[in-house]
């Protein structure tokens, strides 16, 4: 039993000192810095890599794996996967999203609304404006009729009152167009997401039916 016993204490402090399998990689990479994995690494591919034993001795030298050249073109085409990868995440996240915030149409067609009925009022607001100028102008007309509607017989003081009615009415006229073109804008983005949505919302209602 004595015997038995001191084999199988032996055998066990020889396993412990035996070496796993599993090596340790190390290398400097392109950059000077020292990496260091448990397996090998891509970062110097295109390098020697040193696999270390558990006490830190070199078993062997890995030779490079690839070129400078091809690994710089691997490198170009992971950064490319990476980038297609990050796009594919970022849609899912817009998308998600998307579905919180417009859960059906209805939402969406009143959102909508409330966007174009903000810039029908500030189209109001300057249509009413544009009627206080013309009453103005009409009003500078008939003082100019007193000068046979000649402008530059007309004292400074009615010239400069003439001179900003024109240009106000030049910038009602231009923010009007500008208001047009908002709500183009404004429409086009709303159909654009809808046509998005309604994607959206068939995906969702099949995986639900696939439930």
């Amino acid at each position: 039993m004595i015997a038995v016993l001191a084999c199988a204490l032996a055998g066990g402090a020889l396993a412990q000192q035996q070496p796993s399998s599993a090596g340790i990689y190390t290398c400097i990479d392109s950059k000077g810095r020292r990496i260091t994995s448990d397996r090998p690494i891509m970062e110097c591919l295109d390098r020697e890599q040193r696999e270390l034993g558990k006490t830190g001795v070199t078993r062997r030298v890995v030779p490079p794996s690839y070129t400078a050249e091809e690994r710089a073109k691997l490198d170009a085409q992971r950064r490319a996967e990476e980038e297609v990868q990050a796009r594919i995440a970022e849609e899912k996240r817009r998308d998600r999203a998307l579905l919180v915030r417009y859960p059906n149409q209805s939402v969406h067609d009143k959102e909508r609304s409330e966007a174009l009925a903000q810039i029908d009022e500030v189209v109001d607001a300057v249509i009413r404006r544009e009627q206080s100028l013309a009453k103005q102008r009409a009003e500078i007309d008939t003082e100019l009729e007193f000068y046979q509607g000649d402008v530059n017989k007309a004292p400074s003081w009615l010239k400069r009152k003439l001179e900003d009615n024109q240009s106000q009415t030049q910038i009602q006229k231009r923010f009007l167009d500008d208001q047009a073109q908002e709500k183009k804008r404004i429409n086009a983005r709303f159909d654009e997401e809808l046509a998005k949505l309604r994607q959206l919302w068939r995906a969702l209602g099949s995986a639900s039916n696939t439930r």
